[in-house]
């Protein structure tokens, strides 16, 4: 019984203390064997062969008592986890005091909004261990380079990089600290050997799970030595780091609440670049959340590579054995998972946290929208009424050659679903042309998904094969770049016309806007976002404060005003603002 309540005290305890209380019982450990170790120098019996016997190497070990006294006393340092010293991870005391103090880290980040998070990450690992921030890289002694694999293009951009920054660091001046140059993320892990080895561009290099080990990687660089970490986990999420990106103009956060994938689509590199699905505890997201409503934050966009298949497995009493509920007429390449918090729960309870909050999330894949998602959606005012939904094609055999679950039918039904449940639903995509055995029937039938479905939003790129996948090893890249190029074109083309007749029906109606700031175009126009997640761009006045208010304001980021729309394009909206509001008053 004693045993049972301290394990249940642990796994109900909060991640950001786990680790203390850890490090804790790893000190009693050492004490009882410290204190073994003295019976065993006492107490030392040797068989006829001169070595220890295992009756003695048993007496004189640590007992089931040491590790129960251990346990015992977690109760009592619990109140006081804040008092523990803990080392940096991966860092023993020894290392932790011939680290440098000071050095100016410069970031460029590439590709996604994870790898804009996980700058976020890497920023307050560092900034933990005495480094400071610079702007531009001219400034920096380490300059780290956060990467996207995605596609060929952006690699291509990482190796262009690499090489300006190799020759800036030959010219730096002598009297002057070594630069140190390194790749963290995605293309650090599938091209470490390429990087380091063969073309010997940087210094360090570490995988998308292996920021808590930067500052002993950095410290290497003292003694010329080359330095790479990229593990990958099933178990690391930074849930006790706040990795927080804040935009101060837009008033905007993204919160990362589930890293890697499971899906091992065809054409996809990120379950061998970012390992397997796992995701952050409940809590540390909701605590999270917490803090930046209290910073005035009114937008979080909940991040993950399936963002949708989110499940808290973290407290015994989640994991009740219900399967998880796909949508209709989907499969997977795994078994269905079992027990834990899911998408569903946490998407209730982070809207309830600040009703003045918008709610988005990015990126979901098609299966992970079950009816009880789709329904709390409709009846939250402060989740967006706006779904990405990456088709990626229109042909069923492209489809199950890319091994998406679906069909282009079930496909289909699921979008008739979602615009039922969520009248005025804003729907967005991905699509990939050109993939191995496309032929121009499955491209017809791509371009007849973009004119059924419509879509406000499209992100449409050419095939590009990656090492490592299912399709690099069993498939061929047979359609040539020409016509992936004619193909692309052709699918933009169709987009655009769809989308600019989705805008134009806009036309006249009154739009919720988040104001974001000054627009790119003209400093006399301000912009924003609508609940569809539509640019909207508007001129910069004073506008009522209240619908029945003859007082007026200026319109600051931040700021919910409505826009009445008087002009589209494919891409924006254009209008008139009317009146200050709120998420609360717009939903009435």
């Amino acid at each position: 019984m004693e045993v049972s309540k301290h394990l249940r005290a642990f796994f109900s305890s909060r991640i950001v203390f786990r680790k203390s209380l850890w490090s804790h019982r790893c000190l009693q450990c050492r004490k009882s064997t410290f204190a073994s170790e003295q019976r065993y120098s006492a107490t030392s019996q040797k068989d006829s062969r001169g070595s220890l016997s295992l009756h003695s190497k048993l007496a004189v070990g640590p007992t089931l008592q040491d590790f129960i006294r251990s346990s015992a006393s977690e109760d009592a340092h619990t109140v006081e986890h804040e008092e523990v010293t803990e080392h940096p991870p991966y860092i023993s005391e020894q290392e932790e005091a011939t680290l440098e103090k000071g050095k100016r880290v410069y970031f460029e980040t590439y590709g996604c909004q994870m790898n804009v998070n996980d700058t976020e990450i890497a920023w307050s690992i560092l900034h933990r261990n005495g480094y400071v921030r610079v702007l531009t890289c001219q400034e920096a002694d380490v300059i780290l380079l956060v990467t996207c694999s995605i596609r060929e293009k952006a690699e291509q951009t990482i190796w262009n990089r690499l090489k300006h920054l190799t020759a800036m660091k030959h010219e730096r001046c002598k009297s002057e600290a070594p630069l140190v140059i390194g790749i963290l993320g995605c293309m650090a892990e599938r091209l470490k050997h390429e990087i380091l080895e063969k073309e010997k561009l940087v210094d360090i290099i570490a995988g998308p799970d292996a920021y808590r080990d930067l500052p002993r990687l950095l410290n290497l660089r003292k003694y010329d030595q080359q330095a790479v970490n990229v593990l990958l986990s099933l178990d690391e999420t930074y849930a006790d780091i706040m990795p927080v990106q804040v935009n101060s103009e837009t008033k905007s956060a993204f919160v990362s609440i589930m890293r890697g994938c499971d899906n091992m689509c065809s054409y996809c590199v990120v379950p061998f670049t970012r390992g397997r699905e796992r995701s952050r505890p409940l809590l540390s997201i909701l605590e999270e959340v917490r803090m930046l409503s209290d910073k005035g934050i009114k937008q979080v966009t909940l991040l993950g590579q399936n963002v949708n298949s989110y499940r808290d497995v973290s407290e015994v009493q989640y994991n009740t054995g219900e399967p998880s509920n796909l949508s209709r007429g989907f499969s997977t390449v795994y078994k269905s998972k079992v027990g834990g918090l899911r998408f569903a729960d946490l998407l209730d309870r982070v809207s309830r946290v600040d009703p003045e909050m918008r709610i988005r999330f990015t990126s979901p894949h098609p299966k992970d929208f079950p009816d009880e998602v789709l329904q709390l959606i409709q009846e939250r005012h402060n989740i967006c009424k706006q779904i990405h939904l990456p088709a990626q094609s229109g042909s069923s055999s492209v489809l199950q050659a890319m091994r998406r679950g679906y069909t282009r039918e079930a496909y289909l039904d699921l979008v008739e679903n979602i615009r039922k449940t969520i009248p005025g639903v804003s729907l967005s995509s991905d699509f990939i042309t050109g993939f191995c055995g496309e032929t121009e029937d499955d491209h017809q039938q791509t371009l007849s998904l973009l004119q059924s479905v419509k879509y406000n939003t499209g992100f449409l790129f050419a095939y590009s094969m990656r090492k490592k996948t299912h399709a690099y090893h069993r498939l061929k890249d047979d359609v040539p770049t020409e016509v992936k190029k004619r193909r692309l074109q052709e699918l933009n083309t169709v987009f655009r016309e769809e989308a600019s007749k989705m805008n134009l029906k806009a036309v006249g109606t009154n739009q919720l806007v988040l104001v974001e700031g000054v627009s790119k175009k003209s400093s006399k126009d301000l912009c924003g976002r609508s609940d569809g997640n539509i640019r909207v761009i508007f001129p910069a006045m004073e506008i009522s404060t209240h619908s029945s208010s003859s007082s007026f304001a200026e319109i600051k980021p931040g700021d919910y005003i409505l826009v009445k729309i008087t002009d589209t394009s494919y891409q924006s909206l254009r209008g008139i603002p009317l009146r200050h509001t709120s998420l609360k008053d717009s939903a009435v």
